[in-house]
């Protein structure tokens, strides 16, 4: 792991960008400097590190005592795109505006980028927990749900996972669910034009988990509110520290 550059931001926390191999990321440290637990943090289906949204939950959850880390995983962010995955695209925006079924198209969007993302995540784990900023357990927090249930499943480290139910989660990962153990907070935007509310209702009744948690707040996909930042938090604070 090779770090490209450094800031300490306004609120203490040290921001750092790093490649490992041809993976982007950056790692977020709380301004204390000691060891903290690592906290996974990935957006939704292939969006970039960089998104606005992704960055100030990571600035928060570092703040409150986390090394939050997130790469751009293969077919991700500003990373190549295959001729397959810009096809899948094209077709589905085509579908999107005609109005058409889009599953299928997801299918063939999103199954291959969880399959390519899941073995650079865990690369990227390997290196994190070797630095002396961050340490087990770890958790996972994001929008990107179906990494999020391939990474519970295969992934033995992650003590904790923290969902959005915003994204389109693809039949293996739907499948995979009941494997899920782990405990689990899952965040439903009740009125998400771009997520049925039941195939969301489905799936966290899926979760294999003995502690799971259901919040849903009204709202469109973007809406859901700061304070489940902190609710958040107290889920990791239980589980991770």
């Amino acid at each position: 792991m090779h770090f490209t550059s450094e800031q300490r931001l306004d609120d203490g926390v040290l921001e750092r960008e790093f490649t490992l191999g041809e993976i982007p990321g950056t790692l977020w440290t709380p301004a204390s400097g000691e060891q903290a637990p690592l906290i996974l943090m990935a957006h939704n289906n292939g969006l970039p590190k960089a998104d606005p949204r992704l960055v100030a939950r990571a600035r928060y959850t570092a703040a409150r005592g986390y090394a939050v880390a997130t790469i751009d995983a293969a077919g991700c962010g500003d990373r190549p795109r295959s001729a397959a995955q810009e096809q899948a695209r094209v077709d589905l925006r085509r579908a999107m505006q005609a109005g058409e079924p889009v599953d299928e198209l997801f299918e063939s969007l999103i199954g291959p980028l969880v399959e390519n993302a899941v073995p650079e995540w865990q690369t990227t784990l390997d290196a994190l927990l070797e630095l002396p900023e961050a340490r087990g357990p770890v958790g996972y927090s994001g929008g990107w749900t179906a990494l999020g249930i391939r990474l519970a499943v295969a992934e033995p480290r992650i003590a904790a996972a923290g969902f959005f139910a915003g994204g389109y989660v693809p039949r293996p990962q739907r499948e995979e669910a009941q494997q899920v153990t782990v405990p689990l907070l899952f965040l439903l935007q009740w009125d998400d034009e771009g997520n049925p509310r039941q195939r969301a209702l489905d799936l966290f009744d899926a979760f294999g988990s003995r502690e799971k948690t259901l919040h849903a707040n009204l709202g469109g996909h973007t809406g859901t509110p700061w304070f489940e930042l902190e609710d958040g938090t107290r889920f990791f604070d239980r589980h991770l520290k």
